[in-house]
């Protein structure tokens, strides 16, 4: 398969994430974006790694999996005392938060 396939996708999934992040006001969407913007990111380090035949770059690859899995672990707790707290995941109504 031809390297721009894995390039167009990769540039199209990290185009749809950073309109969710812009542009959605729900946290846990927010955090969804996020980590389609890192697995663009990461299918593009491995299309690259093969491309080239540099395996350092699955290494990091597998570093960003897991910074991501530590992110959603620490996100959703954060996101779960937050909705105890305000009864809303909105992420503009988390001003109230700092009274």
């Amino acid at each position: 398969m031809p390297f721009q396939y894995y390039l167009f996708l990769s540039l199209a999934l990290f185009c749809i994430g950073v309109t969710g992040v812009l542009m959605r006001r729900n946290a846990i969407i927010v955090f969804m974006c996020i980590e389609l913007m890192l697995n663009a990111v990461n299918l593009l380090m491995v299309a690259l790694s093969k491309m080239f035949g540099v395996a350092d770059a699955q290494i990091f690859v597998f570093f960003i999996m897991v910074v991501a899995a530590a992110e959603v672990a620490i996100g959703l707790s954060i996101i779960v005392m937050v909705y105890r707290k305000i009864q809303s995941v909105d992420i503009n109504i988390l001003n109230r938060l700092k009274n």
